[in-house]
Formats: structure tokens, sequence, C-alpha cells
């Protein structure tokens, strides 16, 4: 069964690079039209011009996910703009890794309010023009780390495990409006966060990934893809880890 998401239209944020691109230009192969929220313009309007280029309608806006009334302003000049919403995906994210002795109290707040509360910002700014939609979806990019932690993570870990438990709640809340909710929990996957690594740390990296290999951020959007059709129209408060087996 193919996959058309022709008619719908999807509000990614973080969509300006990697996985939040990938999964932009995935579900415009696939039919849909497409809003950017970044606070990168630049890339933000590259990602759109590659947008149209398959023929899709989009737009950019620049946006900071922590600003309850810069979200709002921004879900509705993209509805209007695009004439509707049907799909959003939280991709929007940071890091500030360091052990926990040594993180200072702006390092674990902005992790979380970025990662977990931009998500909570975007979904009660768009829910109620979700639930209008036939096929509404709301899908989180949370990741391993939420799911198992990791050491030198702490305010990520918690950032994304309560992406998980936003999503398991939200997807209970909204399930009578025929609204799913789900999380994708990508591992190590090849970006430029991960190409900035060194050789030895990428080799001591592939050691702890029973695939051997790095995801790639088109694996990702591919998850992201089935979350937003209709084949996964029974699926909700799901979390799908792609991580090659390294969570399970």
């Amino acid at each position: 069964m193919s996959i058309d998401l022709s008619g719908r239209i999807a509000l990614i944020t973080g969509g300006a690079r990697g996985i939040g691109k990938c999964i932009a230009l995935s579900l415009a192969r696939h039919g849909a039209d497409v809003g950017i929220v970044d606070v990168e313009e630049s890339a933000g309007q590259a990602t759109v011009d590659d947008l149209k280029r398959l023929g899709r309608n989009a737009a950019f806006r620049r946006c900071d996910v922590t600003k309850p009334d810069e979200v709002k302003t921004v879900v509705d000049e993209l509805k209007k703009e695009l004439g509707g919403l049907d799909i959003l995906v939280n991709n929007a994210g940071i890091t500030r890794d360091t052990l926990l002795l040594r993180m200072k109290d702006d390092e674990w707040s902005r992790v979380l309010d970025v990662n977990l509360t931009g998500s909570f910002n975007f979904t009660r700014a768009a829910a109620k023009t979700i639930m209008k939609s036939p096929h509404g979806r709301i899908i989180n990019i949370a990741s391993v780390v939420g799911v198992m932690g990791n050491a030198g993570q702490a305010n990520y870990a918690a950032s994304k495990g309560g992406l998980i438990a936003f999503t398991k709640s939200v997807a209970k809340e909204f399930a009578a409006r025929g609204v799913t909710v789900n999380a994708v929990a990508p591992g190590f996957i090849e970006t430029e966060m991960t190409a900035g690594l060194e050789d030895k740390a990428k080799e001591a990296l592939l050691q702890v990934l029973p695939a051997r290999r790095y995801g790639k951020p088109e694996e990702v959007a591919d998850g992201v893809l089935f979350l937003a059709s209709d084949l996964s129209s029974y699926v909700t408060g799901h979390v799908l880890v792609i991580s090659g087996g390294m969570a399970m």
C-alpha cells in the first residue's frame, strides 16, 4: 500500500537541517504541503526552496519555541498561508552535555525549555486545528536517551523522557477526537553532530550498536512518514525506537 499525503498540511519544528529537513522532504515527496519552523532563517528558507522544487506549497517562519505568544502567532500564520494543519512534528531540540556535578542552571533549564516545553507550546497552539482534521497526527521526536539514559546527558535525558511521557498522556486525551499522538526515539544518527566526532569516539559509539552502523536521517523520516500516514490510524501513544538495536 503506497502512502499518499496529498491535501494534508504538516508543520515541522526544527525543520531547517538534519533530521527535521529529511522529515520535511519525505512528507513533501508523498504529497504534503509543509511549514518549516526554525531559528535558522537562511537554512529554513533553503529548505522551503527545496520543498517548492518538489512541487509542494511551503512556508518558513522563524520562531523561538520556548515563547508561547510567538508560537501561537507562527501557528496561526502558517495555518492561514498553507490552508490548515493536519500533522505536527515536534522536532526542535538542543543539547548541552556535561556531567551533573558540572551542570549549570541554565544548561539544565534551556534544554528542558526547548525540548519539552517547546513541544508543549506547539501542541497546545495547534491542537484545536488538528482536531478538525480527519487525519490529525502529532509526532514528537524523542531519543533513545530518553528511554535508557546516558551519562553526561541528565538534562537531555530528562527532556526526552518527559517528552515520551507527554506523548502518552496527550495520546489518551486526544484519542477520542481522532488524533493520534506518537513519538519516535532515534539512536545514533548520521548528522552534523556525529560528523564532528573524533574517529576514536565514533568507533567507541559503534561498539554499543548491535547493527554496527549509525542510522541515517532518512530512516528516521521513514518512521515519521508511517506515523503521519493512514497506515498508522490505530497506533497512538506508541514510542517507535529507531536505534539499530541499541534500545529494545
